[in-house]
């Protein structure tokens, strides 16, 4: 049976559980067949067959066929709860098995089809709308081949090559996609008063006693594993959803306006960090001078708690519609407010602030990477 830990990836339990190991234990008997072996294109179909004869479920007889599929573009992705199963299981222990003893595909070359069995993976998750932790899955994989190393994030990166061909193939933009992939990918600035704090007149919370981090969770991230601060983006469907949500975004005028406007906030504060200039580690709403960074300071502290929120929630386009409440008094600061005071403790504020509006953007995509 495959290394790769049936359970953790059966679209259910019980009795679905039972038929998924059962199936497995099946899905390669055909190859010891002399049928088989003098045409072995017929390979998964005499198995079908023989399970059948044999008096197997029927779930697991075609489990025993369709754990090859899809075997290309044209192919068809199995829809049985016992076929996913097994099929997955199939290609993910043939990937991490490869992976462990360091035998990828180079260039063009890819003699063992590796990547027509990550494609294959894809496919079967996005198409059957599937949700899966892959960096568990291959943990578990990897522990089970001795001798062999864990290369969970490399395997990962080589799932995401193939999901931008399957995005791409599909029409979605190419740089929304890095965008997405690229989330999460800097630290996130410190703020200074609770997220729950109610703003004071003039849209400054209160400073607490201590800075926090904004509590929204990074995309893919669940906050009870102890993994905030890091985004591995191992959720397929997730970020599928994650570039949806995105693209629907970018098609309205608030969208454009928001991207242009935190570009040029991004832009800024990138130059000031190129040229090693001070940026402060928390926003301090003592330093404002003008009403427009109160304003924007409150509606970031706004965006960003109802963002994170969204995000726990795995509603995306929840998390955007937060966001794009910002495009109003991210513009009206950069009318109004000029970044680079001569007081030095000022500029560093306001840097902060600009840094603020990156990572709040940052929870959902990183928008330096989206052209426009």
């Amino acid at each position: 049976t495959a290394s790769v830990a049936f359970g953790d990836i059966s679209p259910s339990r019980g009795e679905i559980t039972a038929l998924v190991t059962r199936a497995a234990v099946l899905a390669k008997a055909d190859l010891q067949t002399e049928v088989v072996g003098e045409f072995p294109e017929l390979q998964g179909a005499m198995g079908r067959k023989y399970a059948l004869l044999q008096g197997e479920d029927a779930s697991v007889a075609a489990a025993a066929e369709e754990h090859y599929k899809p075997q290309g573009p044209s192919d068809r992705v199995p829809t049985d709860p016992v076929s996913i199963a097994v099929a997955l299981a199939d290609k993910l222990d043939t990937l991490a098995g490869f992976w462990a003893i360091d035998e990828k595909p180079t260039g063009s070359k890819d003699p063992f089809a590796l990547r027509r069995a990550a494609l294959g993976v894809v496919r079967i998750l996005i198409e059957n709308r599937i949700r899966l932790a892959l960096t568990s899955v291959f943990a578990k994989a990897f522990a089970n081949f001795k001798g062999g190393t864990d290369q969970s994030s490399d395997l990962l990166a080589f799932f995401h090559d193939r999901l931008k061909v399957y995005l791409r193939e599909s029409g979605a933009r190419h740089d929304l996609i890095d965008a997405v992939l690229s989330a999460g990918s800097r630290p996130i600035s410190p703020l200074v008063g609770e997220m729950s704090g109610k703003p004071t007149e003039g849209g400054a919370v209160p400073p607490a006693s201590h800075s926090v981090a904004p509590p929204s969770a990074l995309p893919g991230i669940s906050p009870t594993r102890g993994e905030i601060g890091q985004s591995p983006n191992d959720d397929l469907l997730q970020i599928v959803r994650r570039v949806e949500a995105l693209g629907s975004l970018l098609d309205t005028d608030e969208g454009k306006d928001l991207l242009a406007g935190t570009k040029r906030a991004a832009n800024i504060l990138a130059a000031e960090e190129k040229k090693k200039t001070t940026v402060a580690e928390t926003v301090e709403p003592a330093l404002f001078r003008e009403d427009a960074e109160k304003k924007l300071y409150a509606a970031v502290n706004q965006a960003e708690k109802e963002a994170g929120q969204a995000i726990q929630n795995e509603d995306f386009s929840a998390a955007m519609l937060a966001l794009s409440v910002l495009r109003e008094p991210v513009d009206s600061f950069f009318e109004g407010v000029l970044v680079n005071d001569e007081d030095q403790a000022v500029r560093a504020n306001r840097l902060a602030l600009l840094a603020r509006i990156r990572a709040a953007t940052d929870q959902v995509a990183d928008f330096s990477k989206i052209v426009g």
